[in-house]
């Protein structure tokens, strides 16, 4: 629902702060004061084009910024979050800057948009009835969302859409097996011999590293082998080894100490330093050991290393990734052999376009039902708002093919007088006639489809007495279930308002502005005693005007 509205330096509007209430808000004014300047301003915040002719004089940008409540909105509030405009508060915030020049920029609650993206979240919110603006129920594909939104079968439709896709999946996939048959037996017969290549190396694949070290070690064992009786040698059993040496020196800090006591720290770290020695030479005479030369081993590894490195410059890989590469071309092969059987492909085909045709079909009877009654129901209210013998057709014809949304198109044909013959819904009407057509239909559709904020312009064009007071109450019977904006001269349509904003023209220092206003009960009473009465009004009027307002 729209809550405020804010527009600064726009055509006329200097500046203007509005707060809206659910229910039916009505617009008034004078002719020439500029009522279409609010729904223009708020179209813009929508994602409607911009031109720098729309910046109020001497201003340097004008600014409009509309706040929705979205609490009741899931799936807009979804897009919000793939979008990254999520907001806490259940609010959103579009928001329009277009400066002198005509440079535009959009934002969505105080991040960057673009202008699709403003439509986009439009979508979700409001709709415009009116001769000159974009009617979202022209579209083939609102038509048929509508009837399906009346008939409640919007869950139904959308499980025909995703068995649609899964036709269409199946069908693909049988498609590119008979299509590229030969091409997937090339494939599969390369894949088979790399497995088995892969495959002959055994466990091996997965003990690269093990097998790099004991390689290593097995190569270097002369080198090794010598590098540690060197060391033994030494340190523990040459003529100067260091065992020895150190306990001479033992011997001769014994004496030392035996005169100077505080030398018994240096005599443990010495003896500290002997015992490490002793285990060193332990570690080394246990670790020589344990080396042999074994060239038989050698040559085996050279072997598989030589045959790892060969098929991982094969396939354009390191070595260590030949592991992962084997299963990922098992799989591959795998999925090949199912797609190889074309008997099964078809079969699985043949049954998703069965599930889908059925449930086509149950959609179809529903809109069919529904189709009937929503066509009564609007012809109805057509003839309630000065459309007598004109009527709603709503025509569902068979699809050449199947289609995601089902077997039918559904077309809203009208004829707006006795005599014509029922034509699409945007050609056949005028702009005033197309907006109470809509008034009509979005009355039938007010407890079961539609964005949850209406703006009608022009829908009282031509019509006075008893029609305007039939349009007053579909008004206001629409603001029961929708927030309704109305654009009307007519006080039969204004005193049903729960809410009444006027419009006026003002001079202030040479210039020329529009200032909206909310009307309390006494400024509606004069309004419309000024629509009643013209410029003159009198305390009959004013008497006739309260009386409508308590009716």
């Amino acid at each position: 629902m729209l809550v405020h509205l804010s527009i600064r330096n726009y055509l006329l509007v200097e500046s203007v702060e509005l707060d809206f209430a659910p229910g039916l808000t009505v617009l008034t004014g004078e002719t020439g004061a500029g009522k279409s300047i609010l729904i223009d301003a708020l179209a813009l915040a929508l994602g409607d084009r911009a031109e720098g002719g729309v910046v109020r004089q001497g201003a340097p940008r004008a600014e409009i910024a509309a706040e929705f409540t979205i609490d009741g909105l899931p799936a807009l509030v979804d897009w919000l979050d793939e979008a990254g405009f999520a907001s806490d508060d259940g609010a959103l915030i579009l928001r329009r800057v277009i400066d002198a020049g005509g440079r535009s920029r959009a934002f969505i609650n105080g991040s960057a948009a673009t202008l699709a993206q403003l439509k986009d979240a439009a979508e979700f919110l409001l709709d415009i009835h009116g001769q000159h603006a974009h009617h979202a129920l022209l579209r083939p594909q609102t038509q048929r969302e509508v009837l399906d939104a009346y008939a409640g079968a919007q869950p139904q439709a959308a499980a025909v859409s995703a068995a649609w896709h899964a036709w269409q999946a199946a069908r693909q996939h049988r498609l590119e097996a008979e299509t590229h048959g030969q091409a997937r037996q090339i494939e599969r017969e390369g894949l088979t011999l790399a497995v088995e290549e892969l495959r002959a190396l055994g466990d091996d694949l997965a003990r690269w590293d093990e097998i790099q070290t004991e390689h290593a070690r097995l190569a270097h064992v002369t080198t090794l082998l010598e590098g540690s009786h060197a060391l033994i040698e030494g340190l523990d059993e040459g003529e100067s080894a260091v065992s020895s040496q150190l306990g001479d020196m033992r011997a001769r800090l014994d004496a030392m100490q035996a005169v100077d006591d505080s030398l018994k720290e240096v005599v443990a770290l010495l003896d500290a330093a002997s015992a490490d020695v002793a285990e060193a030479v332990h570690a080394l005479r246990r670790y020589a050991g344990h080396l042999n030369l074994d060239p038989e081993r050698l040559a085996e590894l050279d072997r598989r290393l030589a045959d790892m490195h060969r098929l991982a410059r094969k396939h354009r890989v390191q070595p260590d990734a030949l592991a992962g590469l084997l299963e990922q071309f098992a799989a591959r092969l795998v999925e090949l052999a199912a797609g190889d059987d074309l008997d099964a492909l078809q079969a699985a085909e043949e049954a998703a376009l069965a599930q889908y045709r059925k449930g086509a079909k149950q959609l179809g009877d529903q809109r069919r039902k529904a189709a009937a009654a929503l066509s009564k129901q609007v012809t109805t209210a057509m003839h309630e708002l000065a459309l007598a013998g004109g009527h709603l057709d709503i025509q569902l014809q068979a699809t050449p093919e199947p289609r995601a949304y089902g077997l039918e198109d559904a077309g809203f044909l009208v004829a707006s007088h006795p005599g014509l013959p029922p034509g699409p819904l945007g050609k056949v009407a005028s702009g005033g006639e197309l907006s109470r057509i809509s008034l009509a239909i979005q009355t039938a559709l007010s407890g079961v489809a539609g964005v949850p904020t209406l703006i009608f312009d022009e829908v009282d064009v031509g019509i006075g007495g008893s029609v305007a007071e039939a349009v007053g109450r579909r008004l206001a019977k629409l603001g029961e279930t929708r927030q309704v904006l109305v654009i009307t001269h007519l006080p039969q349509v204004a005193a049903r308002g729960t809410q009444h904003l006027r419009v006026a023209k003002q001079a202030n220092g040479g210039f020329v502005s529009s200032n909206i206003e909310a009307l309390d009960e006494a400024a509606r009473v004069e309004e419309i005693a000024r629509m009643l009465g013209g410029l003159k009004i009198t305390a009959t009027t004013r008497q006739h005007a309260a009386e409508m307002l308590a009716g």
